[in-house]
């Protein structure tokens, strides 16, 4: 069944609106900038905020309903344990339970570990909740969304 929200379990309801800095589309990993705006995180395994971009439902809008540069945000902070449905950047196989983190475009992931150790370089931001097969697809898939739980 195709869910309908960004927010599929939110153990705090942290929500804030945010003026747009550029093109945002519901359920991607983004930051606010030096001026108080929001763009998606541009540093791919880069530390960040765990905020993703809601669906406007303010304004009737839906998960598939972007949002444009100097448009009103809806955003959501959320907190280890929550669950929202993100975007998986194109390229991506990831089975249940992979690490994931930023992929550098509101997207997410999966993290690489040093090949010495079983250590993670990179900021981890959730882990997968189901197996997605990205890798044949391209920049115009619109099935490349992911539930994972925020750790």
């Amino acid at each position: 069944m195709a869910k309908k929200t960004i927010k599929l379990k939110l153990y705090q309801n942290i929500i804030n609106e945010y003026i747009a800095a550029g093109a945002i589309t519901p359920g991607m990993l983004i930051t606010v900038g030096a001026l108080g705006t929001v763009s998606v995180h541009a540093s791919a395994g880069g530390v960040c905020e765990k905020m993703f971009a809601l669906e406007n439902e303010l304004e009737g809008q839906t998960i598939d309903d972007a949002y444009a540069a100097l448009d009103p945000v809806q955003t959501a902070i959320v907190n280890a344990g929550s669950e929202v449905l993100a975007w998986l950047a194109d390229g991506e196989d990831v089975a249940i339970g992979e690490v994931l983190v930023s992929n550098g475009d509101g997207k997410l992931k999966a993290a690489t570990a040093d090949s010495s150790a079983v250590v993670i370089e990179e900021f981890p931001i959730a882990v997968a909740k189901e197996a997605i097969d990205m890798s044949g697809s391209s920049g115009a898939d619109p099935s490349g969304r992911i539930s994972v739980r925020i750790l």
